[in-house]
């Protein structure tokens, strides 16, 4: 089973500005790129990938296109949300015939339901597949799951080994969490990676960002890791401003992430499929200050800026 300790960026879906069509060439770059700075996994069609704007089949495709892009390099999570739990399991099955490595799918919170609601629902998608499976439970309007969820899940689905959790304040729920699974189910913290280093004490297992500064957080996490807290903090606060500029609407943050993969070098083109909050000009040039200061912190670490590409 691939082991997700550390950084796991997701994909962003390139899109070809003359009509919006999946770029799959570009989608190929991207994840070559992430199989060259060395990430256990990478994840798609997520959020950052715009997943609800792709239909069933293009979203197929670029999991295929990653895989085979991926080249055994690099670990493909393939996400596989939709909220009916047969739909859901009907996507991670051809997920898994395609070569996904692992098997992930976001909790579905569009109604109320309850913990045996919830549960039922992810157990229909966990035994569906062979595959270990990571579960997405973003939530912004409400509480995630907790310890004793995530303990009964596993009991009943073993293939259950990750959570990602995305909510501010959330060490206590990582103890929580680590003990009633006994460590089987690790947790990897989401929202950018902007809770990251908070979280680390905790130990959660890493975490899921955006693609663009990916080895930048991967460079924090070894820093943190190493013993290095005060030079992991110093390189943080560097990329902490362009986190919470960006994610104040997730819309804004595909702007801004498709924007520094263009000054990199990784994409040709930073189009976000309509419709998308459009930036004004004044947001856009202040999300390109920030992006050259995560350009500048690239340079002074040694990291190239388009490698495997």
């Amino acid at each position: 089973m691939p082991d997700l300790n550390g950084v796991v960026p997701v994909i962003p879906t390139p899109f070809k500005a003359s009509d919006e069509s999946v770029d799959l060439e570009a989608l190929s770059r991207l994840v070559r790129f992430a199989a060259a700075i060395d990430v256990p996994a990478v994840c798609l069609p997520a959020y950052a990938s715009e997943f609800y704007k792709l239909s069933e089949s293009e979203r197929f495709e670029i999991v295929d296109t990653a895989v085979a892009a991926a080249d055994g390099e690099v670990a493909v999570v393939a996400q596989s949300n939709h909220p009916s739990a047969r739909q859901a399991a009907a996507i991670a099955q051809q997920n898994a015939n395609l070569g996904a490595d692992l098997i992930s799918f976001a909790v579905p919170r569009i109604f109320p339901m309850t913990t045996d609601d919830l549960l039922d629902y992810c157990r229909t998608i966990c035994d569906a597949v062979e595959q270990p499976v990571l579960i997405q439970d973003f939530n912004p309007g409400g509480p995630t799951v907790d310890g004793n969820f995530c303990a009964r899940l596993h009991k009943l689905s073993s293939n259950f080994c990750y959570i990602k959790l995305e909510e501010p304040l959330m060490g206590e729920k990582v103890t929580q969490i680590r003990a009633e699974t006994d460590d089987q189910v690790g947790v990897l913290e989401g929202w950018g990676g902007m809770y990251a280093l908070e979280l680390s004490p905790y130990g959660i297992c890493g975490l899921m960002p955006g693609l663009a500064p990916a080895d930048l957080l991967a460079r924090i996490w070894q820093l943190e890791h190493g013993g290095g807290s005060d030079a992991a903090l110093d390189l943080f606060q560097v990329l902490l401003p362009q986190l919470l500029f960006s994610l104040q609407n997730m819309e804004l943050f595909l702007h801004i992430e498709k924007r520094l993969l263009v000054d990199r070098g990784l994409l040709v083109e930073a189009t976000v499929r309509s419709p998308t909050f459009t930036p004004t000009v004044e947001l856009l040039n202040y999300g390109d200050r920030l992006n050259h200061r995560v350009i500048q912190a690239l340079n002074r670490c040694g990291l190239p800026h388009a490698p495997g590409v």
